[in-house]
Formats: C-alpha cells, sequence, structure tokens
C-alpha cells in the first residue's frame, strides 16, 4: 500500500515539473498572466506534490513508543501546508491581474502554442486526477487526495486560461486577466473544501457514518447484550475505534476475549481498516435464573462452589450449596468464608433468603501417574462389566484405563445406556457401578466414567 501511493506521488512529480515549466515558458513569451498564473499553480502543486511523497514515506510507518496512534497526522499537517499555498498564490494571482486590469496592459501576443500546450495539459492532468484520486480513496490519503484535487483545478484552470486567451483573441483586452482571477477564485474554493476536510481530520471529527456501522457490526456478535458507548476518529488511513460494550456477567473470561477478538474482526470487516479498544461491561440479564446469580457471586469471591440446589418455598428461597476450600485450612477460617459467601447471596436476594453452605476439601490436583499393567486393566475392566451387568442399565462397558499415582489408582471408562433415558437415572446407575468398585478395590482412589447413548 505504501509502495503504491510512493509511486503514485513519484510519477506525479515528474509530470508536475515537466508541464509548469513548459507553462511558465510560454506564458512569458506571449505575455499571458493567466498562463504564468497557471503555471505558477501548477509549481505550488509541484512543491505539494514533493511534500507529499516525501510524507507518505513516514505517514504508513507503524506505531512506536512516542506515538501510539501511528504517523498518519503527518499527511493532514502537510496538506494544511499545501493549502496555505494555494491561499499565497491566489492572493498574487488577484493583485496581478487587478492592477494589469487597472493599468490597461497589452493584450498576450496570440499563437497556436499556447492552445497546443493548454490541451496536452488537461489531458496530462486528468489523467493524474484520476489516478491520484483512485491511489487516494483505496489508501484514504489525504495527502494524494490534496494532490488529485490539485490536479483537477489545473484542469478547470487551463480550461479558464484558454477561454481567456479566446476573449483576447476577439478583442477584449481583458480576457486574460480575467481568467487569471478566474483560476485564482477557483484556488481559493478548492482549498476551501480541502482545508474543511484536513482541519475535521485534525479535530478527531468521525468519519460519516463510521461510528454507526462499527455499532452495528458489534451488536450483531452473539453474546454482545448492547454497546454503551462507541466513539471513532481517523488517523491517516486507520479507524481508531474506542467501545464500551455490555456483555453478561455470567460469561467466563475466555468467552469475552472470544467476542473481543470477533468485535475486532468485525469491525475490521466493514471499516477495512480499525484498531480497536474494546472495554467489556458485565451485566446483568433479565433472564439469569437464581444459580447463575449465585455462581457469578462465588466466582466474584474467587471461590470454587457446586452442586447449587434452589427451592421456592413461596414467600422466601432456599438455598444450598457445596464450597470447596483447601482440605487443610482450620476450620474457622473455612467458616468466615463460607459466612461471607452467604452475606452476599443475602445481599442480592434478600435478608430473608435461606442459605445452607457445605464445607468440604477442594480435590487436590492428583500427581503425575503411569499406566498400570495390563493384567490389572483387565481386572478391573471385567469388575466393571459385573457391576454393570447386576445393575441391568448400564452395558457395554469399554475403554477402560487404570493410572497408578502416589494417591492411588484413577480409573476411567466408557459405557452406554439407552438414549431416553434420563441423566439423573444414568447418574444413579454408574454411581452404583463406581461405589461398587471403589468397596471391591480399596486402593482406587478415583473413578471417572462417562455415559453414551445407544444410537
Amino acid at each position: 500500500m505504501s509502495a503504491t501511493k510512493e509511486r503514485v506521488a513519484a510519477i506525479s512529480i515528474i509530470a508536475s515539473g515537466s508541464m509548469a515549466a513548459v507553462k511558465f515558458a510560454v506564458g512569458i513569451a506571449i505575455g499571458s498572466i493567466a498562463l504564468i498564473s497557471e503555471a505558477l499553480h501548477s509549481s505550488v502543486d509541484l512543491l505539494a506534490t514533493i511534500v507529499t511523497w516525501m510524507v507518505v514515506r513516514v505517514s504508513d510507518k507503524p506505531a512506536d513508543a512516542e506515538h501510539h496512534y501511528g504517523h498518519g497526522k503527518l499527511e493532514s499537517l502537510s496538506a494544511l501546508g499545501v493549502i496555505a499555498l494555494l491561499y499565497i498564490l491566489a492572493g498574487g494571482i488577484v493583485v496581478e491581474a487587478y492592477g494589469r486590469l487597472r493599468e490597461g496592459v497589452t493584450p498576450p501576443t496570440l499563437t497556436a502554442l499556447p492552445f497546443v500546450v493548454l490541451v496536452v495539459d488537461i489531458a496530462v492532468n486528468l489523467w493524474r486526477a484520476r489516478a491520484l484520486h483512485r491511489t487516494a480513496m483505496a489508501t484514504k490519503s489525504q495527502a494524494l487526495e490534496a494532490d488529485a484535487l490539485h490536479f483537477a483545478s489545473d484542469v478547470l484552470g487551463s480550461i479558464a486560461v484558454i477561454i481567456g486567451l479566446g476573449l483576447s483573441a476577439l478583442g477584449y483586452a481583458w480576457g486574460d486577466s480575467g481568467a487569471a482571477i478566474a483560476i485564482a477564485v477557483l484556488i481559493s474554493l478548492l482549498g476551501l473544501r480541502l482545508g474543511r476536510s484536513t482541519i475535521e481530520t485534525l479535530l478527531d471529527r468521525a468519519p460519516e457514518g463510521a461510528s454507526e456501522t462499527a455499532e452495528k457490526a458489534i451488536r450483531a456478535i452473539p453474546g454482545v447484550v448492547g454497546v454503551e458507548r462507541l466513539r471513532v476518529r481517523m488517523v491517516g488511513a486507520t479507524h481508531f475505534v474506542d467501545a464500551t460494550v455490555l456483555v453478561p456477567r455470567t460469561f467466563p473470561i475466555d468467552r469475552i476475549d472470544a467476542i473481543k477478538r470477533t468485535a475486532q474482526a468485525a469491525v475490521t470487516a466493514v471499516l477495512h481498516d480499525a484498531d480497536l479498544t474494546f472495554t467489556a461491561v458485565p451485566v446483568a440479564r433479565s433472564n439469569e435464573s437464581v444459580r447463575d446469580r449465585v455462581m457469578v457471586i462465588a466466582r466474584n469471591n474467587g471461590l470454587a462452589i457446586h452442586h447449587v440446589t434452589v427451592h421456592d418455598l413461596g414467600e422466601k428461597l432456599t438455598v444450598s450449596i457445596d464450597l470447596e476450600v483447601d482440605g487443610e485450612m482450620p476450620l474457622d477460617r473455612a467458616h468466615d468464608i463460607a459466612h461471607r459467601l452467604e452475606s452476599d447471596i443475602r445481599d442480592e436476594f434478600g435478608a430473608d433468603v435461606e442459605v445452607d453452605t457445605h464445607i468440604e476439601p477442594l480435590e487436590p490436583e492428583l500427581p503425575v501417574g503411569t499406566d498400570a499393567p495390563d493384567a490389572r486393566v483387565e481386572e478391573i475392566r471385567q469388575a466393571l462389566a459385573r457391576f454393570a451387568a447386576e445393575g441391568g442399565a448400564i452395558h457395554d462397558v469399554h475403554n477402560v484405563r487404570v493410572r497408578d499415582t502416589d494417591a492411588g489408582e484413577v480409573v476411567n471408562f466408557h459405557c452406554r445406556a439407552a438414549a431416553a433415558m434420563s441423566v439423573i437415572a444414568v447418574h444413579q446407575k454408574v454411581d452404583e457401578i463406581e461405589r461398587a468398585l471403589r468397596r471391591t478395590f480399596p486402593s482406587v482412589k478415583r473413578v471417572i466414567s462417562h455415559a453414551e447413548p445407544v444410537r
């Protein structure tokens, strides 16, 4: 992208310099203030193009320790400098043209040469303006856009010179000076248009429609509750978007991080070049269950809970929780933790809520184990198959694995049950098998089962 901008700017330098020199020489030769003014205008364009070429080499550099938003604003500053030069030129042209009108200077000497030069100039400038505008839109470069406007104004300026020289040829002595004043007015109008766009960028005005487009893209992401605030500003070709997004407070951190990454991709897709700052604000949703809200309270306290049971007694709620704490923790400290949790739950649901907390030791992480011998695995598999057959509902015990650890044996196995069987019923039957296995083999520390439906 940067190479494209540099190449287009370099071609413009050559074209500007060549055409400015030819128009200036012809203007001096025939004594046309309009043609000289147009040549000076092209000279300013040449200077602007050189500045543009230098700026685009810097503006596309990535952000660094001193320029956190990159170097894109250099293009806006260079555009302001070019605008200032244009207005100085326009003022000088008006003063000179008015002086000639007042003093009645001899009209220019007309030949076919100036008309040929101007026609060629129009063709060259049309090509340059189109190429620069296309590249400016593709790269969102204000510096190249300023260059494109200059060359478009050169086309109109050349047409004005042709009209002025034509009027002079028809005997209207003021035609040449009038054309010069028209060029000055044209330069001023184009400078005003470009200046407005450049100043709006420097003042961080949000690009037209960018906020709405970015917000719509973020709201469409699954899991986003709403967008509280969104701001957009342009730095060079990049849209910097600051978004404060509402997300469910029940979502885990990794889910919110996934939403953030999806939002960056979505905003980039609609704005093409975007840098998103995403601030997630957790909020309670109206469809949260009591269990969800209790889990949020525990998570905010950094506590591990499970087996949350809620009963609605009409006038009040009862909540039962299994709270896991370090097994070596003194009871008084564990009780204080449970009491704080219960207080937070009452703050959420009301002072009359009935809360019971069962304190149990946190299951420790088992040490690294080794696979048991094949004979031991087969012994465990046969026992599991026997216990399953006795219960009747569970069958096809397979994928049995046994690992030896310092804490004891750990058994993993898969089994099958009827597809229509409820989860509660399956869990009860599998629990019976697990308890029977531990009674038969006291060395088994833990049993992990995975029930699969019969297809």
